[in-house]
């Protein structure tokens, strides 16, 4: 006869909230590193409307103020290793 064994199965569901709080965190975590090293900054002095003028056919002139990027190149020399081979014989 066959015999039969009460069993417990336990299904773990873990819907999407989970996912989408772990990513709410991660995205609020990223923007204070961000705000807290300077990257970015919450500067709002003034409030005015910026000045827009544009004439027909063209592009209108923007002033924006942003980040300096500084990139450059210089010469250095660097020490490389030489790679020898050993010949031990066999073909």
């Amino acid at each position: 006869m066959a015999e039969h064994y009460n069993e417990r199965v336990v299904v773990k569901r873990g819907g999407p909230g989970k996912a989408i709080a772990i990513i709410a965190i991660i995205a609020v975590a990223i923007i204070a590193f961000l705000f807290a090293t300077g990257f970015w900054s919450a500067d709002v002095d003034g409030g005015d409307m910026p000045e827009v003028s544009v004439q027909g056919g063209e592009l209108p002139n923007v002033d924006v103020d942003s980040k300096e990027v500084v990139v450059g190149t210089k010469k250095e020399e660097v020490e490389v290793p030489t790679v020898g081979v050993k010949d031990n014989g066999e073909q």
